[in-house]
C-alpha cells in the first residue's frame, strides 16, 4: 500500500512540474488585461491603473478631485524631491494622504487596528519605462488585513470612492 502511495505522489508530483514548465516555456501571448486597465496585485493588496499624464499632473489632478467629492488632503509627500533634498535621486514618486471621518470612523469603529492604514493614501509613481502608475491599498486587503466584520457596506463605498477619484485623475 506504501509503495502505491509513494508511486501516485511521485507521478502528481512530476505531472505538476511539467504543467509548470508548459507555463513557463509558453510563448507570451496578448496581454490579459491592457495596460490602463485595473490590475489587482493580490500578494501586495494593491490596485493599481496607468496614468495618462505626468506624476505631478496626476497627483495635481487627484488632490483636485478629493477634495471637490468633499473630502480633505491631509499630507501630500514628494518623495523625489525628499530623496534630492539628501543628495539622493528616486523617479518622481508622491503619496496623496486623505480622508473623510464619515467614511473612516465607522470603519476603525468595526475594528479599530484598521486606523494605522488610516488616512487612505494614494501612491502616484513613474517606472524604469517613464510610464506612470496610480496604486492604492484595495479595500478587500485591508478587510483582510484586520480581520473586519459587519463593515462590507462602509468598504464598498470606500471601493467606490476610491475607484472614481482614480479613474477620473487618470483619464486622458
Amino acid at each position: 500500500m506504501l509503495k502505491i502511495i509513494s508511486i501516485a505522489a511521485l507521478a502528481l508530483a512530476v505531472s505538476s512540474c511539467a504543467s509548470v514548465e508548459n507555463i513557463l516555456n509558453a510563448p507570451d501571448k496578448v496581454q490579459s488585461t491592457p495596460e490602463t486597465m485595473t490590475a489587482i496585485n493580490a500578494e501586495k493588496g494593491l490596485i493599481t491603473m496607468q496614468s495618462n499624464h505626468s506624476v505631478q499632473d496626476t497627483a495635481d489632478k487627484l488632490a483636485a478631485i478629493i477634495e471637490s467629492k468633499g473630502m480633505k488632503v491631509f499630507a501630500r509627500v514628494d518623495h523625489q524631491k525628499n530623496a534630492q533634498g539628501v543628495d539622493l535621486t528616486l523617479r518622481p514618486t508622491q503619496v496623496i494622504m486623505f480622508g473623510n471621518p464619515k467614511a473612516g470612523t465607522p470603519l476603525m469603529n468595526c475594528e479599530q487596528s484598521v486606523a494605522i492604514d488610516l488616512p487612505q493614501k494614494i501612491l502616484i509613481s513613474e517606472d524604469a519605462d517613464k510610464k506612470v502608475w496610480l496604486s492604492y491599498n484595495n479595500p478587500e486587503y485591508l478587510k483582510d488585513r484586520h480581520n473586519i466584520k459587519g463593515c462590507d457596506a462602509q468598504l464598498a463605498n470606500i471601493a467606490k470612492a476610491f475607484d472614481g477619484v482614480s479613474k477620473a485623475a487618470i483619464a486622458k
